[in-house]
């Protein structure tokens, strides 16, 4: 979601570096994973979106995790001060809430200027809970940020430095108004009470995040940074620009699909596809996203080259809690008839 234009790297110089820095990433991925209960999956699409800069949203009843998750996911990677927002958003938030309340210094000058600091346009990472109760002015706000990377100051459009959006909601709503937020949020992955299966582990590993909690202790932090998930992200922004600088020559992605799709696995792809946009719409920008991301998940969990495995996060691209289901049971039947 940042704008990777204003970094410099070259492919030359990232590319040493990217067996270290995925290292990192996964050994992060795996210890964070360590301190919740049947949450892998969750921590692993948290770090596949991290990476792609594509906003996720977690869908699941209260007391199931969503908002320790991306609080110790942002304590992991340094992210603190200014760097980090979280809001519980409601129908009554104002835009001043999230982007800043307006300088009336500044209005009495002629002039309609927000104070940022401690809010979103400054934040790195950003954590929205409940956001699907979020009133039509924050829906603007919010639509402005994420497909554009901006918000406006007296009229003018000014970056936000966004790299990483998680999100939280009950149950994802069917409202027509909130098509175009759904439709955002490419990545929406379940997380269900597990008590009921695993009750021991729970009640132990809840208890021991409360001590940390308490004693204000982050085991879990220090294994990954902020730089380093830019840094994989701009290096894959390279390999699928075809290793040139954006902007030289044009971008041509059918040398990315030769070297990094096998064919069978691009076909199966699009048989998945097919198949799902009978249980949820497939929109021409969500399949832009998901091949990003299926790119990203390959390279962080294999060689590179996207493998039947990765196709399993078609899975988590549900509008509703029968759309999850129904979803999972299409794309594993697909997956294991072709295997």
């Amino acid at each position: 979601m940042a704008d990777n234009n204003r970094y410099e790297w070259t492919i030359k110089e990232l590319q040493p570096k990217m067996p270290d820095i995925r290292k990192r990433i996964n050994a992060l991925r795996e210890h964070l994973a360590g301190y919740y209960v049947g949450r892998n999956l969750e921590i692993d699409l948290m770090i596949v979106c991290a990476t792609a800069q594509e906003p996720m949203l977690l869908v699941g009843p209260p007391g199931t995790g969503k908002s320790d998750m991306a609080v110790k996911f942002a304590e992991a990677i340094g992210v603190t001060g200014d760097e980090y927002f979280e809001y519980m958003l409601t129908r009554f938030t104002e835009p001043s809430e999230i982007v800043g309340p307006i300088d009336i210094d500044e209005l009495k000058k002629g002039r309609f200027i927000r104070r940022v600091d401690g809010k979103l346009p400054l934040a790195k990472v950003a954590f929205l809970d409940e956001i699907f109760k979020s009133n039509s002015a924050i829906l603007n706000t919010l639509l402005t940020i994420i497909n554009e990377r901006k918000y406006y100051q007296d009229g003018k459009p000014r970056p936000v430095g966004l790299c990483m959006l998680f999100a939280a909601t009950n149950e994802v709503p069917e409202q027509a108004d909130l098509a175009a937020l759904r439709d955002r949020f490419t990545i929406k992955v379940e997380c269900e009470p597990v008590r009921q299966h695993r009750l021991t582990e729970l009640i132990e590993k809840g208890l021991a995040n409360e001590m940390y909690r308490q004693f204000n202790v982050k085991p879990w932090a220090g294994l990954a940074s902020l730089e380093d998930f830019i840094k994989a992200n701009h290096y894959l922004s390279l390999v699928l620009s075809g290793g040139r600088p954006i902007g030289e020559d044009g971008i041509d992605l059918a040398t990315d699909r030769k070297n990094f799709f096998p064919e069978d696995v691009y076909l199966m792809f699009e048989r998945i596809l097919d198949a799902v946009s009978r249980i949820v719409e497939i929109t021409d920008r969500k399949v832009i996203k998901l091949y990003k991301l299926l790119r990203t998940r390959a390279w962080l969990f294999g060689s590179g080259t996207v493998r039947r495995e990765d196709l399993g996060l078609l899975a988590h691209i549900g509008e509703s809690k029968s759309d999850f289901a129904n979803l999972r049971k299409e794309v594993s039947g697909i997956l294991q008839l072709e295997s």
